[in-house]
């Protein structure tokens, strides 16, 4: 489990093809400010590598080393990734500790794609495209992980949704580099699909229609 708050940025130092997927090594920059992922990190554990849950299976001074399989490679953007490609980490939450975004897994739900950037006032609003399925789970002030980010969701509209970035986001996550057409990590929030299932919707769908049953 994780918060979706970005410890620091690494970048990915090497992909490797492997009968079963890819080895894919991270490295955390010595002139990074705290080298959480790294500080305490074990063979075994789990860190989320742009939102996406991985098991340490090696570690050797500034770098980690994970192993993604093919479910992993296909339902998310981990195939995509290249050396040197910047990625957001995060260690698993730590019973006792802040939870200061909100609950994530690590279990990304599909793959979405920036449709749009742009900066208004301090702030940089980004909209985002995703399917239809997962379109379902999100609603305006509720929360949503891009790339491992906790975020707040500020519009949203049939397929598409926007979220707003101060500056200290922006400017200590890979938001920095996102531009238009990047596809993206996309976890929806968890309590949002218990409620569905508990509501007998995740078959049938939760339309306008369907509200105006219930006597919404």
């Amino acid at each position: 489990m994780f918060t979706g708050l970005v410890e620091e940025v690494g970048e990915i130092a090497s992909v490797q093809a492997t009968s079963t997927g890819r080895d894919l090594a991270v490295r955390v920059p010595a002139s990074l400010r705290v080298r959480a992922s790294l500080r305490d990190a074990n063979v075994g554990d789990s860190i989320a590598v742009n939102g996406v849950c991985l098991t340490v299976v090696q570690l050797a001074g500034d770098t980690f080393t994970c192993h993604a399989g093919a479910e992993t490679l296909a339902r998310t953007t981990a195939g995509d990734w290249q050396r040197g490609r910047r990625v957001n980490l995060e260690q698993a939450l730590q019973v006792g500790a802040r939870l200061g975004g909100h609950f994530v897994q690590g279990h990304v739900d599909c793959v979405g794609a920036c449709t749009g950037r742009a900066t208004i006032g301090e702030t940089t609003e980004f909209t985002f495209s995703l399917p239809d399925e997962q379109a379902l789970y999100l609603a305006e002030k509720g929360s949503v992980a891009i790339d491992g980010i906790s975020l707040t969701v500020t519009r949203v509209t049939a397929n598409t949704f926007s979220v707003a970035i101060i500056p200290h986001t922006l400017g200590n996550t890979t938001l920095a580099d996102l531009q238009p057409g990047t596809r993206v990590n996309i976890e929806v929030d968890i309590l949002a699909k218990y409620v569905r299932r508990a509501m007998g919707l995740e078959n049938t769908g939760m339309t306008e229609e369907w509200l105006r049953e219930q006597g919404f």
